[in-house]
């Protein structure tokens, strides 16, 4: 199985509010064990979690 890059992770300040969840248009992040969670084959990379998190939990990957 090819594991794709990641545009964006969520880090450990994620609270599990939902409120990334609600904005990704491609349905890609969802309630994980401890947080949310992106699923790297559906997310677009347009940075709309990370807009949307209160926390600033949601950064790009370097």
């Amino acid at each position: 199985m090819e594991v794709l890059p990641m545009a964006y992770k969520i880090t450990s300040a994620c609270v599990s509010c939902g409120s990334c969840a609600d904005a990704c248009p491609a349905g890609a992040i969802s309630q994980g064990d401890d947080q949310y969670v992106i699923d790297a084959a559906a997310c677009l990379d347009c940075g709309s979690c990370s807009d949307t998190c209160p926390n600033g939990a949601i950064v790009p990957e370097e």
